[in-house]
């Protein structure tokens, strides 16, 4: 699906970056790009699009990277495709991106479901991935467990439980210009978001992008997958490839204020790792770390990126 022009406005902000779009498993994929050097690969999360990340690629092009933000599939300015929003598929998308940018490898950085895919690739595809960075998302098999066994995060995931129902949670998204999803960014955000709001364009930004035809829709289908399959073969399946150990040097970013997904749900993700795996718990900060002190974060992801020891 081609976007009309209205919407690529949305989607194409001009900044210190250029867009283009790559082709990889079968779909065609928007890339914000800025930089020369070793390939960082920038994944975002839900309720947003590639332009959660543009303090993080002007830091890293800054630092000597070659810093990619892509548009995940069915957001943005992607391809919205009838099928194939199930993890084992959108991280063949990611590690797909990687080949069509022609490069060896890479630095992926996910936040959010971008975090579940970025695990999701380092397992499947290895090879491609150089090291992993993750924000707000524990492992999966982390993930499931706590949904399931724990009272709390059960209730903190709530929303993922509202997303099973057909047709209704696309068009609450989609009501008043998309106020919900401006609602669901502040209520998951710390204190640092509030005071940054006036001069914030991001919310916004936001809202008109889950606004362009088929985004609700394309959105919320990786959570359906995510609880409807559980108990099905192909999610059995999925959990069970995914008792494969990461090998790759894991970073871990968390807010200490997160509310959708708790620290203790995400500090138990160590385990599923077989490298260095370094734990960083950012105090003060909600569920968008990286927007919520740019600073902060990037510096942290930029010295662990540089250092030849990432495991002290």
């Amino acid at each position: 699906m081609t976007l009309p022009d209205s919407s690529a406005e949305v989607v194409r902000v001009q900044g210190p970056w250029i867009h283009r779009d790559v082709a990889a498993n079968g779909a065609r994929f928007h890339i914000a790009e800025t930089g020369e050097g070793p390939l960082v690969l920038l994944l975002h999360g839900f309720p947003q699009f590639w332009w959660t990340w543009r303090d993080q690629l002007t830091a890293l092009a800054g630092a000597g990277y070659r810093a990619v933000a892509m548009d995940l599939r069915g957001v943005g300015g992607s391809d919205r495709t009838p099928r194939g929003y199930d993890p084992a598929n959108l991280a063949l998308d990611v590690t797909g991106v990687i080949r069509s940018l022609g490069e060896p490898d890479a630095a992926l950085v996910g936040h959010d479901l971008g975090g579940y895919l970025a695990w999701t690739a380092a397992v499947m595809r290895p090879k491609l991935i150089r090291r992993l960075a993750v924000a707000s998302m524990p492992h999966p098999r982390r993930w499931r467990a706590a949904m399931l066994g724990d009272v709390r995060q059960t209730a903190a995931g709530s929303y993922i439980w509202g997303f099973q129902r057909p047709w209704l949670p696309e068009r609450q998204l989609v009501a008043d210009d998309g106020a919900l999803v401006g609602r669901l960014i502040r209520d998951w955000s710390g204190p640092k978001r509030a005071q940054l709001e006036q001069d914030d364009a991001a919310l916004p930004a936001y809202r008109r992008a889950m606004c362009i035809p088929s985004t609700a829709h394309c959105s919320v289908e990786p959570y359906r997958w995510m609880v409807r399959s559980m108990a099905r073969p192909d999610g059995i399946q999925f959990n069970r490839r995914m008792k494969r150990p990461v090998r790759v040097p894991t970073l871990h970013l968390h807010g200490s204020l997160d509310p959708v997904l708790r620290t203790r749900s995400a500090a138990g993700s160590g385990k599923y790792v077989e490298a260095p795996y370094r734990w960083r718990l950012f105090d003060g900060l909600g569920h968008f770390p990286h927007e919520e002190d740019p600073a902060a974060f990037s510096g942290e992801l930029i010295d662990w990126l540089r250092d030849p020891e990432p495991d002290r």
